[in-house]
């Protein structure tokens, strides 16, 4: 196991959910989850403009890049502090990478597209290399290298995109079979892989601590198996951990060991 560095980036602004302002608590306990690892908390530039989650990206790109001889773990705060480790991740594998997004949306919204214009239902489309000209990569992911998996409340617009072609979607129920997820990945060509996490992904009859609950999602253990499948196949790149609103107690217990876990998979 190599060694670990957490980033904490307590970014809320991006988030749509009324409730956000708890992800910066969230945070702060998922970096205490992760056992024997080097922290880093990152300053978050205030406002939800453009121009100040870019701000908080670059100071998240700086933690990072500054961890290159250890795995970086990555936990928010919203879905958008994934711009800077997925960004870090496509400029050191390039075309070898693939980008796992388990989530209960897509998050593949553009700034015309978004019911809510809240970057987090943005980032992933932003990663592809569409959305605000502050808050997209350097080097953009290819559409045809990303697998979205467990994603079940869609705007049209995803689905629109989804439909499109080229990014590939893993529903819960074919899940079920973590064999689908590694061949979809394998697909892609890719030989390395970066896990981003939002806890929403989650069943929220059992994890409930998230802003954008949707019913009948993946169970605790089940997403473990899902993430310890990617990474017995292909390198790991990256993870990221996001969406943590602590609510109820039996909720960080849960999520105390399942976090711990999923590091040790992936490290």
């Amino acid at each position: 196991m190599s060694q670990v560095t957490v980033v904490e980036v307590p970014q809320w602004r991006g988030s749509g959910s009324a409730t956000a302002e708890r992800l910066v608590e969230g945070a702060g306990l998922l970096a205490a989850m992760v056992p024997d690892a080097v922290r880093h908390r990152v300053e978050v530039e205030e406002g939800d403009a453009p121009s100040a989650l870019a701000t908080t990206a670059g100071r998240a790109r700086a933690a990072i890049d500054g961890a290159r001889d250890g795995f970086v773990v990555t936990v928010g705060g919203d879905c958008g502090v994934e711009l800077a480790p997925v960004s870090n991740a496509i400029d050191r594998y390039g075309e070898r990478l693939a980008l796992v997004w388990f989530d209960a949306h897509g998050d593949l919204n553009t700034p015309t597209s978004s019911p809510s214009g809240a970057f987090h239902g943005m980032i992933l489309r932003a990663l592809t290399g569409e959305g605000h000209d502050e808050l997209v990569p350097g080097r953009a992911i290819s559409p045809s290298r990303v697998v979205l998996a467990g994603a079940r409340d869609l705007d049209p617009g995803e689905r629109d995109f989804i439909a499109a072609g080229g990014l590939t979607h893993v529903t819960v129920a074919d899940l079920a079979d973590p064999a689908v997820l590694v061949e979809a990945v394998a697909a892609t060509g890719a030989s390395a892989v970066y896990v981003h996490i939002d806890l929403d992904v989650l069943d929220p009859e059992v994890f409930a601590s998230v802003g954008s609950p949707a019913p009948a999602g993946l169970q605790p253990d089940h997403l473990l198996k899902l993430v310890t499948a990617l990474t017995e196949r292909f390198e790991p790149a990256g993870l990221g951990i996001t969406e943590y609103e602590p609510g109820r107690p039996e909720d960080q217990a849960l999520l105390t060991p399942l976090v711990a876990a999923l590091v040790a998979s992936v490290s």
